[in-house]
């Protein structure tokens, strides 16, 4: 019984079995498969940088939009406003009114500006990231487990 035993199993120097064969495989399938998650991993941070991109574009478009309301308010509406107030008030406080006026708008767009600078910042794909680590962990805990 003992000689039976001794056949049924291969040595190293008979050639590959099927285990060996199978372990090729599927080596060669965690190959392929960790080399198509590592392009999707870049493809997912270029989207995700696009978009944080975009969003930072946006945000200086509205710090630019309010400088440029506040240099035109500050010109030909500012002497509109001021007359028209110096009717009823003194000069200097329709001046001042007209100033505080202009401030609280530019003000209100260089907030909203800041707010889209800071929902794009920073322009890390911080998903593309996560989603990496997340990937490394499974790998490692599905290593561990296979040794087990």
């Amino acid at each position: 019984m003992e000689s039976s035993k001794g056949a049924a199993t291969r040595s190293p120097s008979n050639g590959p079995s099927s285990d060996e064969r199978s372990l090729s495989e599927l080596v060669q399938q965690l190959t392929e498969q960790t080399s198509a998650l590592a392009r999707k991993e870049v493809e997912l941070a270029k989207a995700e940088v696009t978009a944080k991109g975009k969003r930072l574009g946006m945000g200086a478009g509205a710090f630019g939009a309010a400088g440029v309301i506040a240099l035109y308010a500050g010109g030909a509406l500012t002497a509109t406003l001021i007359l028209v107030l110096a009717t009823f008030l003194e000069g200097w406080i329709a001046a001042l009114i007209v100033t505080v006026v202009y401030a609280a708008i530019a003000g209100v767009l260089a907030l909203s500006g800041k707010k889209q600078v800071e929902a794009g910042s920073p322009p890390i794909p911080q998903r593309a990231i996560d989603s990496t680590k997340h990937d490394i962990d499974a790998a490692k805990r599905g290593v561990k487990e296979g040794r087990s």
